[in-house]
């Protein structure tokens, strides 16, 4: 299994088992009052702070498990963690970017995305853009491999 592949699966079940935990009531913290900011938020079921520190609703829960879902389905094979990577990374780095932006901090009414979801977007992001794009070996280079394996005599390429 290449780097890339562990990446995904490793980020897979991360955001997979905090999509399950955003559901489970016991992990959530409710605010004393709800912060003006909240007003904003259009789907306010299901939220509270996960673990105390970042801000999640039932919506935020599902993209989590889905992300993680995709992420674990991903890693079977390098190609599908490649695309799985880059994507992640180019998505939740301008989740991290929108999050900074108060108008676009509750990603238009549908989930919160500030405070502590800032930074795990943004590491999430930038860890995705390094797996994604710049980690693996290039697809020439892992074709001259396969080939120079399955070559009879002489070198290929």
């Amino acid at each position: 299994m290449k780097l890339t592949q562990k990446f995904a699966l490793g980020i897979g079940t991360v955001y997979l088992f905090m999509g399950i935990m955003g559901f489970i009531p016991a992990l959530l913290t409710q605010p004393d009052g709800l912060p003006s900011y909240i007003d904003q938020l259009g789907v306010v079921s299901g939220f509270g702070y996960l673990m105390g520190l970042f801000p999640v609703n039932t919506p935020h829960n599902i993209l989590h498990i889905a992300t993680g879902l995709v992420g674990i389905v991903a890693a079977v094979s390098l190609d599908s963690a490649r695309l799985f990577s880059g994507q992640l990374g180019i998505y939740y780095a301008a989740l991290a970017l929108l999050g900074l932006v108060p108008v676009a901090n509750t990603f238009f009414g549908l989930f919160p995305i500030y405070g502590l979801d800032v930074l795990l977007h943004g590491v999430t992001g930038l860890l995705g853009i390094y797996f994604g794009f710049f980690v693996t070996p290039s697809l020439l280079t892992l074709f001259r491999q396969e080939l120079k394996k399955d070559a009879v005599s002489g070198d290929v390429l």
